[in-house]
């Protein structure tokens, strides 16, 4: 598959600005050192869009700039309850015909269960909307607790900001981790979440001293990922015992200490495989790991591919 250099975002009725604003931020440009995509944002028609906000949103183009696109992403608006114009559903069943990567998240899901396009596959929404989306649509298995789903062709995600999982999920997995790294960095966001929606249902961030402490240590594990780094060693530069560290931790992050790690070390291991010549064995020593089996048994079954064969399948892409 050829990775996308085309985006178009379909702006609904009543769009969320959150959405239009994390799709904007994520395909806008960033700068020489990253390759840019023609980014597009299209409406019904040309011309002023009411926003979820109270003010319009301008969108010069109309369903015809969808025709172009590698990647087409229906965002969430008000009206999701009401299927879409026969022209906007049309217009996504082309784009799937046609072989572009159709997306959606939060309940933009809606708008690809009304085109047909999810039938018979996994997809997920905001958790809110999820008993709705599988009360209409029967034949969709919906996934209620995902961030996002991948289907391949079809790429679902949660609600609110977990459009940027479901963005840069979709940078990493056509361009690589290091393209995704960069531009979260860019943002100043996580790369890559673990778990899913149900974390988030309540899970209150501490605000006081502890968080400041907190922060200093997750940017400290960051440059050390060559160390061990248990928890308790973690926990001691909080100044925290080890139950508060992980209570606090998993309040802040929506995750645990040890799946954190897992995912950086990851993470980091396949930015060394895209772009660099090191040894496997290296690798896995620079990301923490002990043994280049290690890598590999985590390597495979959070990735499902072991890492030659992951920096092979990377460097033949075109």
């Amino acid at each position: 598959m050829t990775p996308f250099t085309t985006v178009a975002a379909y702006v609904p009725p009543g769009v969320g600005m959150l959405a239009v604003g994390i799709v904007t931020e994520v395909f806008g440009p960033h700068g020489a050192a990253l390759p840019g995509f023609d980014f597009t944002l299209c409406a019904d028609r040309p011309g002023p869009v009411p926003t979820d906000s109270g003010v319009p949103l301008y969108v010069a183009h109309g369903l015809d700039g969808l025709a172009r696109a590698d990647l087409l992403i229906a965002l969430p608006g008000a009206g999701f309850r009401t299927p879409p114009a026969p022209a906007v559903l049309d217009a996504l069943r082309t784009a799937h015909r046609r072989g572009s990567v159709v997306a959606a998240h939060c309940v933009g899901t809606f708008a690809l269960a009304a085109a047909g396009l999810l039938d018979g596959l996994r997809a997920t929404t905001h958790w809110r909307f999820a008993e709705l989306l599988a009360d209409r649509h029967p034949e969709v298995t919906v996934e209620p607790d995902a961030l996002y789903v991948d289907e391949g062709s079809i790429v679902t995600g949660a609600g609110a900001a977990a459009g940027f999982d479901l963005c840069l999920h979709l940078l990493r997995r056509e361009y690589g981790a290091a393209m995704a790294n960069a531009v979260a960095r860019d943002m100043v966001l996580p790369s890559h979440r673990e778990g899913g929606q149900a974390q988030y249902l309540a899970a209150p961030v501490p605000q006081d001293g502890d968080d400041e402490r907190l922060a200093e240590v997750l940017g400290w594990a960051r440059e050390h990922l060559h160390e061990p780094l248990p928890v308790t060693e973690l926990a001691r530069r909080a100044m925290m015992s080890k139950r508060s560290f992980a209570r606090r931790f998993t309040a802040a992050t929506g995750t645990t200490p040890h799946a954190w790690l897992r995912s950086l070390r990851l993470s980091r291991a396949e930015e060394l495989l895209e772009t660099t010549d090191l040894p496997v064995e290296e690798i896995a020593h620079r990301v923490g790991y002990a043994s280049a089996a290690v890598l590999r048994e985590q390597f495979v079954r959070r990735r499902g591919v072991p890492p030659r064969s992951y920096r092979r399948a990377f460097i033949s892409t075109p």
